[in-house]
């Protein structure tokens, strides 16, 4: 009987997990931002892909397989480091998403303007209502459980990920090859990029945010079918999928775009409008338009639940409150999703503070970044005091070297974190950012604000919440 519940239970294959993570990781919207850099993004992308993703992968498989249960990160922590720093950990994932989510739909509203009205694009009015309008709704779609959850985002990512990803790709490949300038110089001297200026550096910590993720998808560990095998290797193929498309998709963009007129909201848009009125394809926009929102609205989506599935788990050891502990009767903890859109919504707001649409793009990105980092970093030492504290424990992958190779690729990424969390930091020459002061401040307490307040919870926390978690 406790076999064939299990059975039901596990209702993710390896290629619907590898397409979550994808739509988790693979946001096109990143494309412009990376694509400042001209040739030298290729530059970036090793970096980060050595110092970053791969230490990501090999660690998040890691601890995965030798913990494969719901929960994920707040698992692996708690394990390591004891029960604060592990809630601490999975609240970190958890509420970078409050800067995150306007960032990202409001890429959804600006290439939807390009389908309805491109003036629109500048409304703030607008931007709002259709971050708010989208997010609810996705909010309300998560109520149906994971697997009809799961299913749209896999369907969203081929549709509004995968396949402009390859679209703009092609496109790129083949401007090149015909009779088309090219705004980079595809030279040896272009692979280096400027490092005598910290500011020319700073979306680079949004590439570590473009890459961030892949340990998501083990809060759904108990669901996912043969979970020791199949994890780590639906977490290659998603980051070889992603890595491909930012790369060759960045460079795209480039190749079309000067680099003065690239926008962090729009770019992706203008760069397709670029191609497609080239080659007299101009009528192929606005369903571009709709397949990128698709995808977008995929992404978001799969954001939304997975989090908040890995912080309920905390109300086990009594570290939420009651009223956020309820869930329906498809396993979905309703009160903390009604409890995330509201102050999504309130940070939402502030879009219509800011100065410029790409201004806040950033700060919002900048913020996001960096909260979610400090849980990286969490994560890396957890790993290698596990390695140590938790020896007897069966890992069907492990890092490979052993001892030294958990050093190695974990202090390997707590270094790449921190300094990706301090050029956050920086105000990037390539944005005009206002007030330095209001700039620094922004990002200093609302860092200070999202670590403090789980460990203010926890300080606070009382025992009968864990007795009402266990009824």
């Amino acid at each position: 009987m406790h076999t064939n519940e299990n059975r039901k239970r596990r209702v993710i294959s390896v290629f619907v997990l590898a397409m979550f993570n994808v739509s988790i990781m693979a946001s096109l919207r990143n494309l412009p931002l990376v694509a400042e850099y001209g040739l030298s993004i290729i530059f970036f992308f090793v970096a980060v892909a050595l110092f970053f993703l791969i230490p990501c992968a090999l660690v998040s498989a890691e601890l995965a397989t030798g913990w494969p249960k719901n929960g994920g990160i707040y698992i692996w922590v708690r394990e390591a480091l004891g029960d604060r720093w592990g809630f601490l950990s999975i609240w970190m994932q958890w509420v970078h998403n409050v800067a995150w989510y306007p960032v990202i739909l409001s890429f959804v509203a600006t290439t939807l303007a390009y389908i309805i009205d491109p003036n629109l694009a500048h409304n703030k009015i607008y931007v709002l209502s259709v971050i708010l309008g989208s997010f609810w709704g996705m909010t309300l779609l998560n109520y149906l459980g994971i697997k009809t959850s799961s299913l749209f985002s896999t369907l969203g990512v081929i549709l509004g990920t995968i396949g402009p990803g390859i679209l703009i790709i092609g496109l790129g490949l083949t401007w090149l090859v015909g009779d088309h300038p090219s705004q980079i110089k595809f030279t040896a001297d272009a692979l280096l990029p400027d490092l005598t200026h910290l500011g020319n550096l700073v979306f680079l910590a949004g590439l570590f945010l473009a890459f961030a993720g892949l340990e998501v998808t083990a809060a759904f560990a108990g669901e996912v079918e043969n979970p020791k095998k199949n994890y780590p290797r639906a977490i290659i193929l998603s980051a070889i999928i992603t890595f491909s498309l930012f790369l060759l998709g960045s460079l795209a963009i480039a190749v079309v775009i000067p680099k003065d007129q690239i926008s962090l909201v729009a770019g992706l848009m203008d760069a397709f409008k670029v191609f497609f009125d080239a080659y007299h394809l101009g009528w192929i926009l606005p369903i571009m338009g709709g397949l990128l929102i698709i995808g977008a609205i995929a992404e978001v989506n799969s954001w939304i639940v997975g989090p908040v599935k890995g912080l309920h788990e905390t109300s086990i050891h009594g570290n939420l409150p009651p009223i956020l502990q309820k869930v329906n009767d498809h396993g979905t903890p309703t009160n903390l999703l009604f409890f995330q859109a509201i102050i999504v919504t309130l940070s939402s707001f502030v879009i219509l503070n800011m100065p410029t649409l790409s201004s806040s793009y950033w700060i919002l990105s900048a913020l996001s970044a960096q909260s979610y980092l400090v849980m990286y970093i969490l994560m890396f030492i957890a790993a290698i005091r596990l390695r140590y504290t938790h020896s007897h424990v069966p890992r069907v992958y492990q890092v490979p070297y052993r001892a030294p190779g958990i050093w190695l690729f974990s202090g390997i990424g707590i270094v790449a974190s921190l300094f990706a969390i301090f050029l956050g930091f920086v105000p990037p020459t390539q944005l005009h950012i206002g007030n330095i002061v209001f700039y620094e401040g922004f990002l200093i307490s609302g860092l200070a604000i999202m670590i403090a307040l789980p460990l203010i919870i926890y300080q606070f926390r009382k025992p009968h919440w864990q007795a009402l978690s266990i009824e």
